[in-house]
């Protein structure tokens, strides 16, 4: 049976991500911040709940004894992110981004990724078949932001591009660190869910169709990578 950690699972990409792995046969832990929206979470899916707030050091430490206790994880799916967002659901732009908008995404989206793997990679090394999926984004790509004909070109913001072109290296340098594992970024492309005040263009299940895919890929599968779900992407 493989064990699956689900970062930010009560809803959106995470919870249609959970539930498709719960189907596969996977043991499913929600991981969420709040423990009511969690367990409530955990119950609809047939999965269990793990309290887990990524910008919290003693909470992630917390969540990795009780999945330790109860036998242990193959699979880490870092899927809590954030975007800040201006009242009107724009994006902060170069003119008016500040030093702690750029500082409270990197909480969760890059220093929330290191958190997590720091504390469940002991369990993961213990896994015949470790996998680590970090959930990215199309805007990590420094060549299509600087690339005028492609659509992503046009996305005006700053933190949140620049924390997933962060969780992209360290997808690089951790698969370096531990070959034997399958460490890779996805893009699940626009998708409508709260990150983004729900004006994605894309489904929850067409979103959670690379995660769940690249969350069962096989020992010999690749690492270090950026896919999509029609491929390689470019970095």
């Amino acid at each position: 049976m493989t064990t699956t950690l689900i970062t930010g699972a009560n809803k959106g990409l995470g919870f249609e991500t959970a539930r498709r792995l719960v189907a596969a046969g996977h043991t499913v832990y929600v991981g969420a911040r709040d423990p009511e929206r969690g367990r409530r979470a955990a119950e609809r899916l047939g999965a269990r709940f793990v309290r887990l707030d990524v910008t919290d050091d003693a909470s992630v430490e917390a969540a990795a004894k009780t999945v330790e206790a109860e036998g242990g994880l193959d699979v880490l799916i870092n899927n809590a992110g954030i975007e800040t967002r201006t009242e009107d659901n724009g994006v902060p732009v170069a003119e008016t981004v500040t030093a702690d908008q750029m500082r409270t995404t990197f909480e969760t989206n890059v220093f929330g990724v290191v958190r997590v793997l720091h504390a469940f990679l002991p369990l993961l090394q213990r896994s015949a078949a470790p996998v680590v999926v970090n959930v990215s984004s199309g805007l990590g790509s420094l060549t299509h932001l600087s690339d005028p004909d492609h659509p992503a070109h046009f996305y005006p913001g700053i933190a949140y591009p620049t924390s997933k072109a962060a969780v992209n290296m360290l997808t690089v340098q951790y698969a370096k660190a531990f070959p034997g594992m399958r460490i890779n970024s996805v893009e699940p492309g626009f998708t409508k869910t709260d990150l983004n005040g729900n004006t994605g263009t894309q489904t929850v299940e067409e979103g959670a169709e690379i995660i769940v895919r690249m969350a069962q890929v096989a020992p010999d599968g690749p690492t270090g990578g950026y896919f999509d779900a029609e491929g390689p992407l470019p970095w």
